[in-house]
């Protein structure tokens, strides 16, 4: 049986997150980094990698998807709203002290999906990824709160790290094969660093 590959790529910078401030499903866009980074994530994605790509609807995920296919000649991304940010309800725009400070549990935010409802939507993603797209390889572009989850579930609670974050436009590999889902490839880091001059 041939293993299924996944992609894990996070979607390039915008301006909130210089800020430090929870997105969640505000469709916050891209800047002129996260456009440059999607563009050097590209210089590194080989076209014959990958057999799909799948993004989430924000316009975020569907911009650094964009740039990529344009630029590597994958196929054309399609949506997967599987793959959406963790909604963070009315906390959505604020930084992340300001976040803690008035959510003290930080779980349980009106409006919010916790991290209950978070881990049950990345189970069925990664149900969905096993069953739709056996024995091929596919290029997700997703968040980092989703992204984190997935990491926890699979790892075990090895990855991420305590205090590790997951820069903008890095990329972790998972496979599934008989013995279930494993990370073949951790990378928090940015998938070609930003000093890169190849654009």
């Amino acid at each position: 049986m041939t293993e299924t590959v996944i992609g894990l790529l996070r979607h390039g910078q915008t301006d909130w997150n210089i800020n430090f401030r929870l997105q969640g499903v505000t469709d916050v866009p891209l800047n002129e980094t996260g456009m440059r980074q999607a563009r050097l994530a590209a210089t590194a994605i080989r076209s014959e990698d990958w057999d799909y790509v799948l993004t989430s609807p924000l316009s975020r995920a569907k911009e650094t998807a964009r740039i990529i296919v344009e630029l590597s000649g994958l196929p054309e991304p399609q949506i997967e709203h599987l793959l959406l940010e963790r909604s963070f309800g009315e906390a959505e725009g604020l930084r992340h002290e300001e976040w803690r400070a008035n959510y003290p549990d930080t779980n349980n935010v009106p409006g919010a999906e916790t991290l209950e409802t978070l881990e049950e939507r990345a189970w069925r993603l990664l149900d969905h990824l096993a069953a739709n797209y056996a024995g091929r390889r596919v290029l997700t572009v997703s968040h980092g709160a989703l992204i984190r989850k997935l990491l926890g579930m699979v790892s075990q609670g090895e990855f991420p790290r305590d205090g590790e974050r997951l820069s903008n436009a890095s990329m972790s590999i998972f496979t599934h094969g008989p013995d279930g889902w494993r990370i073949a490839d951790y990378s928090p880091g940015e998938l070609v660093p930003l000093d890169t001059t190849v654009i």
